[in-house]
C-alpha cells in the first residue's frame, strides 16, 4: 500500500497523533494494510507476526520511510506467556496503548467430511482464544481514557459459506465476544466493535486460490458483489481508522460488514 498522503488524505493523517495502536497478525495481508494506515493517521503502531517476521519487518521499514513509528514483536497470540511478553514490550517502547486491532486469523476450507480435532483448535485457538487472550492483557495497558478495541471478523459469520464450518464459527464467536465486551467495557471507556470483510484480496487468499487467480469462483462471487469487485487491505484498513479515531467515539458494539455490498 502506497503510504504517501494524497489530498483526500489530508484529514485523515492527524485523526490517530499521539496514540499508540497494537496490530496482532500484520506482517502480510489486511493486518499489514491495519498497520500502515493506522500510521498513516498518526498513530505508533506494535506490529505483531507469529512466525513470519521479514513481512513484520518490511511493514515496520514501509512506515518508518513515510515519516511514522513502528515495532515488529513477535508472538502466538494463543499462547498467554507470549500475550503478555507483546503487551510488555509494546509499553516499554511506548507506554499506554489507545488502541487494539485483533487481526491474527488463521482459516482453511474443510468438508465436514474431513474435519479433524486439530484443525478444529488450530482455529478456535487463535481465531477465538487468541483475541480474548489479547484483549485481557490489553486492559492492563490502556489508559484511563480508555480506548478502542477492533476486532476483525468475517463475512462468513453471515454467508456461511460451504466447507468453512470451522471457520465460520470462530467469527460468529467473535462476532459474540465484540458485543458482550463491549457492555462489560464500556463502563472503562473501552469501546468494541468488528469489521467484518467479505471477499479480500490478500497473500492468504491468493495462495488459497480464492482470489487474485482469476478463477470462476471469484468471478461469480464479484457478479454477486454491488460494488463490482473484490475488496482490498486498504478498504478495510480505513474502517478500522474510523472505529480507531474519536470520529467513532460513540459506536460500541457494532459488526461493520464491510462487503461492498455481498449479503
Amino acid at each position: 500500500m502506497d503510504m504517501r498522503t494524497s489530498t483526500s488524505d489530508a484529514g485523515q493523517a492527524t485523526r490517530l497523533v499521539g496514540r499508540v495502536a497494537v496490530v496482532t497478525g500484520a506482517s502480510k495481508g489486511i493486518g499489514a494494510g491495519i498497520a500502515k494506515e493506522l500510521a498513516l493517521a498518526g498513530a505508533a503502531v506494535a506490529v505483531n507476526f507469529a512466525r513470519d517476521r521479514d513481512g513484520a519487518e518490511a511493514v515496520v521499514a514501509d512506515i518508518e520511510m513515510s515519516g511514522g513509528r513502528a515495532i515488529s514483536i513477535q508472538g502466538d497470540v494463543s499462547k498467554s506467556e507470549d500475550v503478555s511478553r507483546l503487551m510488555a514490550a509494546v509499553g516499554e517502547k511506548f507506554g499506554n496503548i489507545d488502541v487494539l486491532v485483533n487481526n491474527a486469523g488463521v482459516f482453511d476450507a474443510l468438508a465436514i467430511d474431513d474435519l479433524t480435532e486439530a484443525e478444529f483448535h488450530r482455529e478456535f485457538d487463535t481465531n477465538v482464544l487468541g483475541p480474548l487472550l489479547v484483549i485481557r492483557e490489553s486492559l492492563k495497558h490502556f489508559g484511563p481514557n480508555g480506548g478502542s478495541i477492533i476486532n476483525i471478523g468475517s463475512g462468513a459469520s453471515r454467508s456461511f459459506p460451504p466447507t468453512y464450518s470451522i471457520y465460520a464459527a470462530t467469527k460468529a464467536a467473535l462476532d459474540a465476544i465484540t458485543r458482550v465486551l463491549s457492555k462489560e467495557l464500556g463502563p472503562r471507556g473501552i469501546r468494541v466493535n468488528s469489521v467484518n470483510p467479505g471477499a479480500t484480496l490478500s497473500e492468504g487468499t491468493r495462495a488459497a486460490g480464492l482470489y487474485g487467480v482469476d478463477s470462476e469462483a471469484e468471478r461469480q462471487l464479484v457478479a454477486m458483489t454491488p460494488l463490482g469487485r473484490v475488496g482490498t487491505p486498504e478498504d478495510i484498513a480505513r474502517v478500522v481508522v474510523f472505529l480507531a479515531s474519536d470520529d467513532s467515539r460513540w459506536v460500541t458494539g457494532e459488526l461493520i460488514h464491510a462487503t461492498g455490498g455481498l449479503r
